[in-house]
């Protein structure tokens, strides 16, 4: 008996085969960029220091109906321009997103959680996905300057 092997079977199995590998080689989405410390000052003067801080990162801060214990920061100001909407929704290749976290622990300190998303997409008609986030925007480094903002550095 002759195996029977035919063009059309063959290619099939080929197809099969790559998007079998295709689908399970895809990457896991990456997660926000999170740091949480201790810090030793109250509440108020640790959410100036959050808001001093990522004002002059280029974060828009948000007013909305959030407790007063958090500070919500809008996309990061890619350029300094009208069309800045324009990079960061549709043409831009990165844009960063901070949320501040401020819990009172004692009366002398305060719990600050930092979370970052930083997206990038590789052209204009591509989606926006979550990648690592770039050491200047990182929430480690947003920590730092925080501390030091508050002299604690």
């Amino acid at each position: 008996m002759r195996g029977a092997t035919s063009p059309t079977g063959t290619i099939i199995l080929v197809i099969a085969a790559a998007l079998m590998t295709n689908c399970s080689t895809t990457k896991a989405q990456r997660g926000p960029d999170f740091i949480e410390a201790t810090l030793a000052a109250p509440q108020d003067r640790v959410k100036a220091a959050v808001i001093q801080v990522l004002t002059e990162g280029g974060y828009t801060l948000r007013s909305g109906n959030e407790p007063d214990r958090v500070v919500s920061a809008a996309y990061r100001q890619e350029i300094d321009s009208i069309w800045n909407w324009l990079l960061i929704f549709r043409v831009g290749v990165s844009r960063s997103h901070v949320e501040a976290t401020l819990a009172p622990e004692k009366e002398t300190a305060t719990r600050l959680t930092i979370e970052v998303t930083h997206q990038g997409k590789d052209s204009l008609f591509s989606f926006w996905r979550t990648y690592d986030t770039p050491l200047p925007q990182s929430a480690a480094n947003q920590l730092r300057l925080v501390k030091n903002a508050l002299g604690l550095l």
